[in-house]
C-alpha cells in the first residue's frame, strides 16, 4: 500500500516514523537513570513497552488507550467492556516481551462527569484486572470541558489510557525480543474473538458511509449475530465486542516451562507490521494456518472496499497474538492455551528469507 492510499484516514507508514522519531527523543533520557534504579535496558527496541531494573528486579512497563473504540461505547450506552480493552492493550503488550502484568494505573479525561458512566467503567476495569491478576494501584479523573469531544448524543465523553507495569517472568534470563528467533521454528497463533482496540477509525467511516449518523443501531446479519452467535445483533454491538487478556494464558505457558522465543501483539498495523517487529536476524514467516477473519471483518472489508492485504493491515483478522516456540514444542504450547480456554492452533513457521507470507481464504499475501 503506498502512503498516499489511506482507508482509514490515517497513514501508518507516519504512524511508525513518528513514534520512531519519540521514541529517540526518549532513549536520550535513559542516561539519567544509568546504573541507578529505574534504569532503562533497550533489548526491546521497536515494541510497546520497555524494560526497567531495580537491582536484581527487571520490570516491564507499557502505556496505551483505547482510542475511537470509546466512541463506539458513547453511541451504544454501554461501558462495562471497556476495561477489557483497556488492559488488553497494556498487559499483552506486557506479556509479549515475557513480563507478567501486576499493576495498572489509569487515568480518565472528561468533559462534564456522570457518576454511572464512570461506575460502569470502573467496575468492569475491575472485572478485567480480576482476570488478568492485575491490581489497580492508581487513577485520576480530570474534567476538562469543551477540549474533551465525542459523540454529541453520549451522557459523557471521555477519553481512558493506562499504564502497566509486570516482573520479568522467572523462567527468562532476558525478556523476549525476537534475538533467539531461528528459521524453523514454529508459530502458535491465539484466537481473537473481536475486532479489539484497532481499525475503528476505518470502520466507523465504513459504516457511517453507508448507514449514516446512527449507523450504531443498523442490523447486523452476519453468520455469528445473536441470538445463535457471539457477535450482537447491531453493528454498534459488533464492534463493542471487549478484548480477549492473552496474558494469564501465555504466562501459563512459560511458568510449564515451554520455550518461547518471540511474541508478537496484534494490533493496529495487522500481523505484518506487528510481528515483523520481533522477526529479527533477517528471518521471516510463512503463515498457512491462521484463523480466519471474524464473519464481521470480512463483511467490513467488503463494505469498506479495500483489499484483503490492507485489511491484515487494519484488523487482526481473527488472530489476536503469535507466538514463536520450536516445532517439536508448538502443540505442546496450542494445547496449553487451549486448556485455559483460548482458542489456538500452529500456523505456521519462522523462515530462513525474510517478509511475511500469508496463506488465507483470500489468497497469498506478502509483506516485505
Amino acid at each position: 500500500m503506498s502512503s498516499s492510499q489511506k482507508p482509514a484516514g490515517y497513514d501508518i507508514d507516519l504512524g511508525n516514523e513518528c513514534s520512531r522519531n519519540a521514541y529517540s527523543w526518549s532513549k536520550k533520557t535513559f542516561a539519567n537513570r544509568a546504573g541507578k534504579p529505574g534504569e532503562a535496558a533497550q533489548d526491546l527496541d521497536g515494541g510497546f513497552a520497555n524494560e526497567i531494573r531495580f537491582g536484581n528486579a527487571r520490570l516491564g512497563i507499557s502505556s496505551d488507550g483505547i482510542g475511537t473504540k470509546i466512541e463506539v461505547a458513547e453511541r451504544v450506552g454501554k461501558f462495562d467492556t471497556l476495561g477489557y480493552d483497556l488492559v488488553a492493550m497494556t498487559a499483552d503488550d506486557l506479556i509479549v516481551g515475557g513480563f507478567v502484568p501486576t499493576n495498572l494505573s489509569n487515568i480518565i479525561d472528561v468533559n462534564t462527569l456522570d457518576y454511572d458512566v464512570i461506575d460502569e467503567m470502573m467496575r468492569g476495569l475491575h472485572d478485567a484486572c480480576n482476570f488478568a491478576g492485575v491490581a489497580i494501584t492508581g487513577g485520576e479523573i480530570a474534567e476538562l470541558g469543551n477540549r474533551i469531544g465525542g459523540w454529541a448524543g453520549a451522557r459523557m465523553n471521555f477519553n481512558w489510557c493506562s499504564t502497566a507495569i509486570g516482573s520479568l517472568h522467572p523462567s527468562l534470563e532476558r525478556p523476549l525480543s525476537g534475538a533467539g528467533v531461528q528459521a524453523g521454528q514454529a508459530v502458535v497463533a491465539i484466537q481473537s474473538p473481536s475486532f479489539r482496540s484497532n481499525g475503528f477509525s476505518l470502520a466507523r467511516r465504513t459504516l457511517q458511509n453507508l448507514f449514516g449518523d446512527n449507523w450504531h443501531s443498523a442490523p447486523y446479519d452476519g453468520t455469528d449475530a445473536t441470538p445463535h452467535g457471539t457477535a450482537g445483533h447491531t453493528w454498534g454491538e459488533v464492534l463493542l465486542a471487549p478484548s480477549l487478556i492473552y496474558s494469564p494464558g501465555v504466562a501459563k505457558v512459560l511458568d510449564k516451562g515451554l520455550p518461547l522465543y518471540a511474541a508478537a501483539h496484534i494490533t493496529g498495523g495487522g500481523i505484518a507490521d506487528n510481528f515483523k517487529r520481533v522477526l529479527k536476524n533477517g528471518v521471516g514467516a510463512e503463515l498457512t494456518n491462521l484463523f480466519e477473519p471474524l464473519p464481521a471483518m470480512q463483511k467490513l472489508t467488503e463494505l469498506a472496499g479495500i483489499t484483503p492485504a490492507d485489511a491484515y493491515l487494519y484488523w487482526n483478522m481473527g488472530n489476536g497474538m503469535l507466538l514463536v516456540t520450536d516445532e517439536a514444542q508448538a502443540e505442546a504450547v496450542a494445547e496449553s492455551l487451549r486448556t485455559d480456554g483460548y482458542q489456538a492452533q500452529v500456523a505456521g513457521r519462522i523462515t530462513a528469507e525474510a517478509g511475511i507470507r500469508l496463506k488465507v481464504g483470500a489468497g497469498e499475501l506478502t509483506y516485505v
